[in-house]
């Protein structure tokens, strides 16, 4: 079909006029139409329309099928494809098949590299308007999704759905292999990995591959060594501002957050979370391979490593690999007998910069790694761990601080 009439801000195409007359009204943030429920604004009268079913719960669509009510006509046809399973749309690149154009055009992206929505606030750019507003969640710290059992809430709705499963005790997806059954689909999908052992994530820069996306995300870190947020107080530097934000409560000591259980307080809040499920016992952290729980995600990341054989930390000299970085940094010493970095205070000479930051830490009596369950300060990670295992009596192999 012919496109003519074209948008001067994003060239997108439309066969009339009057549907880029509606499109461009997502540019100009004209919003005419206002529920008078939530205040909500809208460029066009048929979204507030949409928009008021989401109060009245009204949902005029049912598929003949399956008798499934739906509130949209767009929702009520993709699903009327899962009976059909018609897939009319292929990509020209990859010849992969799909049921909606807007799924083929997102597609499309995975191949172009194309991110167009940007966030007004920090500029990062995402491929999917979904992705977008859920890093808009954010910088409003809005969690809108409430768990009608516990009352925790929650940012995205699929995060929701996630915690739902520790309160119900069935887990319908089962593996066809091995019979193991999961809460998730998307569990089972990753399980199946350990089976076929496909590595279908490879990083862009030296092609190692991996199975799981979390596996390549901390595979990237390695690649990353800029760290352009520092501190003005004593020029430590952060590859990210979160992180910066996080270590400038060292230096105020303020704790803001408190538990309304035993009334402890925190410098941050996820330290807060963590802290609350230990009066809950809650561990919304599982290991889709052996189905062991965790209350710390990190935690379980290091498990992961016991099943995966991971070792993401590679000596640049040897090239051995071991799967935490402290450890990386401790066996680089045996190939050093240089020690170029000299404390300025004592002249205790060290063979790493890292070392040598560690050791700092005895002169200015700073202890940045805070115990999450009694909010007990360390100078050093490993001394934290050490502490970690009179809370918990799990192995202590798993107890690793990453």
């Amino acid at each position: 079909m012919e496109k003519p009439y074209a948008c001067v801000f994003c060239s997108k195409a439309f066969s009339r006029q009057q549907i880029l007359n509606k499109h461009l009204l997502t540019h100009t943030k004209e919003n005419r139409y206002a529920c008078d429920i939530c205040r909500k604004t809208f460029s066009l009268q048929q979204n507030l329309k949409r928009h008021l079913r989401k109060h009245s719960k009204e949902k005029p669509y049912t598929c003949d099928i399956c008798n499934k009510p739906f509130s949209y006509l767009s929702d009520f046809e993709r699903h009327i494809r899962t009976h059909k399973k018609a897939k009319p749309y292929t990509c020209d690149i990859c010849n992969k098949p799909f049921s909606y154009p807007s799924d083929l055009e997102r597609h499309i992206r995975t191949h172009t590299k194309e991110k167009p929505y940007a966030c007004d606030i920090c500029s990062e750019a995402f491929s999917q308007q979904g992705g977008l507003k859920a890093h808009l969640l954010k910088h409003t710290k809005e969690k809108p999704h409430v768990c009608d059992v516990c009352r925790k809430a929650f940012s995205l709705k699929s995060t929701l759905k996630r915690h739902l499963q520790i309160h119900m005790e069935e887990k319908p997806y089962a593996c066809d292999i091995c019979s193991k059954t999961f809460y998730q689909q998307q569990h089972l999908k990753r399980h199946l990995l350990s089976h076929t052992k496909e590595k279908p994530y490879a990083c862009d820069i030296c092609n190692k591959a991996y199975s799981q996306t979390q596996h390549l995300k901390r595979h990237l870190q390695m690649h990353r060594k800029e760290k352009s947020y520092a501190c003005n107080i004593c020029s430590r530097a952060f590859s990210e501002k979160k992180t910066l934000k996080n270590h400038l409560q060292t230096h105020t000591k303020e704790k803001p957050y408190m538990c309304n259980i035993c009334s402890k307080t925190f410098s941050w809040q996820q330290n807060l979370e963590v802290h609350l499920r230990t009066h809950t016992k809650e561990k919304p952290f599982a290991c889709e391979i052996c189905s062991k729980s965790f209350s710390q995600k990190q935690v379980l990341l290091v498990h992961l490593r016991t099943h995966t054989k991971e070792k993401p930390y590679a000596c640049d000299v040897c090239g051995k690999a071991f799967s935490l970085k402290s450890t990386l940094l401790r066996h680089l010493g045996i190939h050093m007998e240089e020690k170029p970095y000299t404390c300025d205070i004592c002249s205790k000479a060290f063979s790493l910069q890292e070392l040598l930051k560690r050791h700092l830490l005895v002169h200015t009596k700073e202890k940045t790694f805070v115990c999450n369950v009694c909010n007990k300060p360390f100078p050093w990670k490993s001394h934290l761990k050490k502490h970690l295992l009179t809370h918990m009596k799990e192995k202590p192999q798993v107890f690793v601080v990453c």
